[in-house]
């Protein structure tokens, strides 16, 4: 019987995977708007009553996409790190591993950091993953020096290092935060094309602005 269970398991693991093998194919190449459940069963040819065993509706398979292409970036992130560098490196390293990944998996990173999707609300799930890459940039400045906030910015950051489970101080906190919208800024940029015809290649770009944000978080150069 236990036997029994775990093929089952298996199989209904395998059915998941290939859906979701499916569904990122369908978003490459037509966007996360013209997603849907229909779409994918047909592509997979399954009736399309079959594939709600799996996803009973479009917003569940829209959120198992999110939470794999967070974890994955997270993962590039952390796996990026190296505690034994000098921080403004561990910085660098950790930027250019969230744009190579961008520009790997582009629908993926717009699914996560690009438009939000009418009528979609993310639920809790996400949160966890989506802060992957935060905790890691976190990480490294945690020993950055403060500096003078309001008290209401200052509250916000006092809030946002406790959901990071971090002792950084708020003012290092909100210079982080500011740095890591600019590496996000830019990585949409390119990958909107709105570097086309004027910063191509944009590694020598990014990699000194990258470095400028480590000197404004308080990193060293």
């Amino acid at each position: 019987m236990a036997e029994h269970r775990t093929t089952r398991h298996q199989a209904r693991a395998a059915a998941i995977r290939q859906i979701k093998d499916e569904a990122r194919r369908q978003l490459r190449e037509d966007g996360v708007h013209n997603l849907s459940l229909r779409g994918v069963a047909r592509s997979m040819g399954f009736v399309s009553s079959a594939i709600y065993r799996y996803f009973p509706s479009r917003d569940e398979l829209l959120t198992a996409l999110i939470i794999d292409a967070y974890d994955a970036l997270g993962e590039a992130a952390e796996q990026a790190d190296d505690p034994g560098a000098p921080r403004a490196q561990r910085w660098a390293r950790v930027c250019r591993a969230v744009r190579a990944w961008a520009l790997a998996n582009p629908a993926e990173y717009m699914l996560i950091y690009g438009s939000p999707i009418p009528g979609y609300q993310a639920p809790r799930d996400t949160v966890g993953p989506a802060t992957r890459v935060a905790k890691v940039l976190t990480t490294i400045a945690e020993d950055a020096p403060d500096s003078p906030l309001s008290p209401t910015l200052a509250k916000q950051m006092t809030d946002t290092a406790a959901a990071l489970d971090s002792p950084i101080a708020p003012g290092a906190m909100a210079r982080v935060v500011r740095a890591w919208t600019q590496v996000s800024g830019m990585v949409s940029f390119e990958l909107f094309g709105q570097f086309r015809g004027a910063i191509e290649p944009a590694d020598e770009f990014f990699d000194a602005a990258v470095a400028d944000l480590a000197e404004q978080v308080g990193l060293g150069s």
